[in-house]
């Protein structure tokens, strides 16, 4: 915003400086006045031994004096003000120089502030602590722009491709085309949502209320049992009672896509699949384990980042999602203040715990986040 002409900082303090000095040096002369001047009389004192000076003769030999030490202090604090205020200020011209080369799009820049522990150095820390989560944010940020690009773009260049095949070759069966640019079409769609899903999340704009986490276990698993039961999963579901404060709608979310990754990684079919609840000191905790193909440690961590996924498609009809169903989790699981943890089962398959703060006997029922 445009602001008018004013004195910088260090001006500033050095004008307070100095004029603190001559402050300081008025009263101690008011105190030499008050205490000691005021009691010599003011008139001519005759006595055997001489010359005696009276309250004008002191005054007349100590105000130039005086006045010499006045002006003294005024240039020194001046100039003693103007070091010490450029020292004091320096940390702050190092930070504003971080700060421009971060507005200018340099995350990379850190500060790095030497010298023991205050205010200025615990600014400086906090500054170079944002901008690495900054660094990390806008990373994070372009790798998901650039994968959801290609992810759009490749159903749009796979329904490009049929129609071009279509229009060359007039006895193409017309069931077949429309029932492979209906799946093409509904992946894009799929892919979509779950972006507009990520970035609503992001922004943390929703409703906050008490939730019982088990019921929405059971809601979930019973929303997806169909799906298990055709790819011959088999669920259980249980736990005790778990209440948190959070959105009911995307907790349910978070813990559909939790149980769907494991229906549709569940690989080979017959497996199983453990959805549980229980309370942990102050926290709700929700354990989904399932069956699966062996993972490594390696390949385990990268799950969360978004189009990761942690096996291949086997046939066009198993539901394997578009690779944001963890990614999606993760950024639920961080809304709500929540922590999680993805370790590989011993003998294949994934075993996933989400950790959300357990709501108060207080809390407020709607509150907005």
């Amino acid at each position: 915003m445009p602001r008018r002409p004013g004195l910088s900082v260090r001006l500033k303090l050095t004008l307070s400086y100095a004029a603190f000095l001559v402050v300081a040096g008025v009263l101690l002369l008011a105190v030499v006045w008050v205490f000691l001047l005021r009691y010599v009389p003011d008139r001519a004192i005759n006595t055997r031994g001489g010359f005696v000076p009276n309250q004008s003769d002191l005054l007349r030999a100590f105000a130039p004096a005086a006045t010499a030490a006045l002006l003294f202090l005024l240039v020194l604090g001046l100039i003693g003000g103007w070091f010490l205020a450029g020292r004091m200020l320096a940390p702050l011209t190092r930070i504003g120089d971080a700060a421009r080369l971060a507005t200018n799009g340099s995350l990379s820049h850190r500060i790095r502030m030497e010298g023991p522990q205050d205010e200025l150095s615990e600014l400086a820390d906090v500054f170079d602590t944002m901008l690495e989560r900054l660094e990390a944010h806008v990373a994070e940020q372009q790798r998901f722009a650039a994968n959801a690009s290609h992810e759009l773009r490749t159903p749009l260049a796979i329904s490009q491709t049929l129609l071009d095949v279509a229009r060359n070759d007039p006895d193409r069966d017309v069931e077949e085309l429309i029932a492979r640019l209906q799946t093409v079409n509904t992946r894009a769609i799929e892919l979509t949502e779950a972006l507009l899903l990520l970035s609503r999340v992001d922004g943390r704009s929703f409703l906050r209320e008490i939730v019982d986490l088990s019921l929405v276990a059971e809601e979930a698993v019973e929303t997806l049992f169909p799906l298990a039961e055709r790819r011959g999963v088999r669920i259980d579901v249980g736990g005790e009672k778990t209440q948190t404060v959070g959105s009911a709608a995307l907790l349910l979310q978070m813990t559909m896509n939790l149980v769907h990754n494991a229906i549709v990684h569940n690989l080979p079919a017959g497996g199983m699949i453990s959805v549980h609840t229980a309370m942990q000191r102050s926290m709700t905790v929700l354990r989904v384990e399932n069956t699966g193909s062996a993972l490594s440690p390696e390949r385990v961590s990268t799950l969360t980042e978004p189009f990761q996924r942690g096996t291949e498609r086997l046939r066009d009809d198993d539901h394997a999602g578009v690779g944001l169903g963890l990614a999606i989790v993760q950024s639920i699981i961080r809304a709500h203040a929540g922590t999680s943890t993805i370790m590989p089962r011993p003998g294949g398959g994934l075993v996933v715990t989400v950790r959300l703060p357990a709501a108060r006997r207080t809390a407020s029922r709607a509150t907005r986040a």
